[in-house]
């Protein structure tokens, strides 16, 4: 058996050795250097930009501004431009595009050009930004500063009653903030045009799609367009857009007919890429006196910056959260994206959920403290069930929560604190999509997979590895259907002139999605061999096995023959054939209606994380003394991948609890390093128990379902959670710094000293 068992990562000694290339290592023949000159203020006019001294400049070959460009907006909601013609609208917008023959004389190229400007008032404060009184426009055309919407309810009579009857409604204010995904290969992109034909290598999680946006962004046919992945360096969400610099890049490329490369520093991948969005949520939660939720209202406001990105749908799947974690019969769900001149937020692993779920976790505790329960009882008595059908029809197939639960909960000691220290134990649960996400006409992946006269396979997809260890599970799949050995089996999937089409790598749908359509074209392979080993073997087909790069009858393994051989007697004659199978999988969910209804994933992850801590009663410092993270994976197809994606997640979701911020003063990141900005290392991650729970998903590629994403999501609650056990205090505001906890300690001091 190859899947169930851990495998190394397919690309590990790639990495390991240096020989992976990220696109800071590619280059080309006469390749020139871009900078984007960025605007250093959040909102101004403006009114003159002089690149007459850069263009002068020895070595620079191109300037660029808005004048020279088409005009083509981009963008989600088509409200941004590549260069900035009249006004600039947050700080890191993009004014001018140089290209020379060095960085250093890009670099200088960029000081050279004067920009005037017409400072304007900012806003900076989203529930400012939507107050009746506010003058400050970000769009003017749109008339308001609300970009979206999003409303769900069941019945309002019904949910009206149900706070009428409850025996307890609590209600409170969460706030969430900005983070960046602190991915270690920073953005970057190359472009080549030449003969009407552009080549462009870049990061993008989401090949197809970006080549169509490339397309209405530069006036170049698609089918002109190839998109080429060098090795990602951590997506984690804020490479599904396409960015102003790469249209830019491309326009750089047109005008000198030379490569031309931009690559972020480390200070523009603050500024300038997509971070997860703050978030305000009021939410209110009604139950019963036996712990039985009746009803739950959530109004969230969220940050969306200065543009729309893939960041304001966000509250798409945090609507699901606030729906459909924990059985509960009457929602009402209201979200506002609300235009500020901060910088604009994008997706994040997670994509909204770590936020709701912080907010709805968290109730879940203060909601056990006023019945006078435990936390995991309040939570088991509530949990999804397999055959459930949510308020949002999302109809609920393999389900292990209540066993993760658990899990997580018996995992947890209680040590006796220290002197001085004070220490407890939190538990969070979480629901998200395992099996995609119908967001667009077709949540599908294409797969092609063809064995040469070696006995080699060749896996053609369209799912994009960016980090997360997708093309281990894919080879694992197809060595397990061809009866092969990891090694024979070669992924390619990184050029779009190449592999089939894919809707990209997000909503934890790879394993499940990807993994389904290698699944089907190895199989339509192995159809193929066994038919002609039949032959050979004179043996009946359903006597024979697939095993050790062998075919072999089942009754008799002495009578055997090699894969390779096969295939060379089926191709090395007269009228002969390739072995070839393809597929195109597309999950049987459907795309939610005006309503937000539908089954939008064909299976569901959840899980639990169980966080114990130890808080010093002097400092206010949290330390996390162990995590136990339990996940329903459906069926673990390569365990020691799931173990570093919990691993991971969990490190992530500490950081988000703990530490993580990026502090902005009018609009303007002001901890754009990784000194200032406080991502947690090595010695910092305590225990990390996961805890691998099988469901067998009977639709995912022998059982398995999604769960890079979920491995975040519910730290910062669990975390929350733990430290109001120690210390009594309820954090309702991330990161929980010293600095709080210290307050709200004091804070209990001076009530019990009155």
């Amino acid at each position: 058996m190859i899947v169930g068992k851990s495998a190394t990562k397919y690309d590990a000694f790639a990495k390991v050795i240096g020989e992976a290339q990220y696109i800071q290592d590619l280059t080309q023949p006469r390749m020139l250097w871009g900078k984007i000159l960025r605007s250093s203020l959040p909102h101004a006019r403006i009114l003159n930009i002089d690149t007459s001294k850069a263009e002068k400049l020895l070595g620079v070959k191109a300037v660029l501004t808005a004048k020279d460009l088409p005009g083509r907006r981009i963008g989600f909601g088509n409200d941004n431009e590549v260069l900035k013609r009249n006004k600039v609208r947050c700080v890191g917008d993009e004014i001018a595009a140089v290209a020379a023959v060095d960085e250093a004389t890009a670099i200088e190229a960029m000081s050279l050009i004067k920009v005037e400007f017409e400072p304007l008032t900012a806003v900076f404060d989203p529930e400012l930004a939507m107050a009746e009184n506010c003058n400050v426009l970000v769009h003017e055309s749109r008339g308001s500063n609300l970009s979206l919407e999003y409303h769900f309810e069941t019945d309002e009579a019904a949910l009206a009653a149900s706070l009428d009857q409850a025996a307890v409604v609590l209600e409170d204010r969460f706030t969430l903030p900005f983070v960046t995904s602190s991915a270690m290969a920073t953005h970057g992109c190359m472009a080549l045009y030449r003969n009407g034909e552009l080549t462009i290598w870049t990061p993008t999680q989401v090949p197809f799609l970006y080549q169509h946006e490339l397309m209405m962004a530069t006036g170049i046919p698609g089918n002109r367009i190839r998109v080429i992945q060098p090795t990602i360096g951590g997506g984690f969400g804020a490479k599904l857009d396409m960015y102003p610099y790469e249209a830019a890049c491309v326009h750089l490329s047109m005008v000198t007919g030379l490569p031309v490369k931009i690559v972020f520093t480390r200070e523009e991948e603050f500024q300038a890429s997509r971070p997860r969005q703050p978030m305000i949520i009021d939410l209110v939660t009604a139950a019963d006196r036996d712990g039985h939720l009746l009803a739950r209202k959530a109004k969230v406001i969220c940050d969306n910056g200065a543009y729309n990105s893939w960041g304001s749908t966000t509250p798409f799947v945090g609507m699901q959260t606030i729906s459909s974690l924990y059985r509960v019969p009457n929602v009402r769900y209201d979200a506002q994206i609300v235009y500020t001149n901060n910088p604009y937020s994008g997706a994040m692993r997670g994509y909204g959920n770590p936020q709701h779920t912080f907010a709805v976790e968290s109730h879940m505790d203060m909601l056990a403290a006023k019945l006078g329960m435990d936390p995991l009882t309040v939570r088991l008595i509530n949990a999804n069930q397999s055959g459930d059908v949510t308020p949002q029809k999302m109809k609920i197939t393999s389900c292990a929560f209540s066993e993760t639960l658990r899990e997580a909960g018996k995992e947890l000691g209680s040590l006796p604190s220290e002197p001085g220290k004070l220490r407890g134990k939190g538990i969070a649960g979480l629901l998200h999509v395992g099996g995609g996400a119908r967001v667009y006409r077709s949540d599908g992946c294409g797969a092609v997979v063809k064995l040469d006269d070696m006995g080699r396979a060749v896996l053609l997809t369209g799912a994009t590895d960016m980090g997360q260890g997708s093309d281990t599970i894919l080879t694992q799949i197809v060595a397990e259907v061809l009866g092969l050995e990891i090694k024979d089996v070669k992924v390619i999937n990184n050029d779009t002139n190449l592999t089939p089409w894919d809707v990209g790598s997000h909503a934890s749908r790879t394993t499940f999605i990807a993994g389904n359509a290698a699944k089907i074209a190895a199989e339509k392979v192995r159809s193929q061999l066994i038919t002609a080993a039949a032959q050979i073997l004179n043996a009946n087909p359903d006597q024979l096995l697939l095993r050790n790069k062998r075919i072999m009858v089942e009754d008799a393994p002495e009578r055997f023959v090699d894969i390779g051989k096969i295939v060379r007697s089926l191709h090395f004659k007269q009228d002969g054939k390739l072995l070839v199978g393809e597929a195109f999988y597309d999950p049987p969910t459907e795309m939610q209606d005006n309503q937000f209804l539908g089954n939008v994933s064909a299976a569901y992850a959840f899980g639990a994380h169980g966080v114990e801590v130890e808080v010093d009663r002097a400092t206010g410092v949290v330390k996390v003394l162990k995590v136990a993270a339990a996940h329903d994976v459906g069926k673990a197809i390569n365990p020691l991948a799931i173990q570093g994606q919990i691993e991971g997640g969990c490190a992530m979701g500490l950081g988000y609890a703990l530490s993580e911020e990026m502090k902005l003063r009018e609009g303007r990141v002001i901890n754009a390093n990784f000194l200032d900005y406080r991502l947690l290392t090595a010695v910092d991650i305590p225990e990390i128990e996961g805890i691998i729970v099988e469901s067998d998903e009977q639709e995912g590629p022998f059982g398995a379902k999604g769960i890079g994403e979920a491995c975040c999501i519910p730290t910062g609650a669990a975390v929350a959670n733990a430290v109001y056990a120690a210390t009594g205090v309820r954090i309702k505001e991330l990161p929980i710094t010293p600095a709080k906890v210290l307050e709200g300690l004091n804070k209990m001091r001076s009530t019990f000293d009155t």
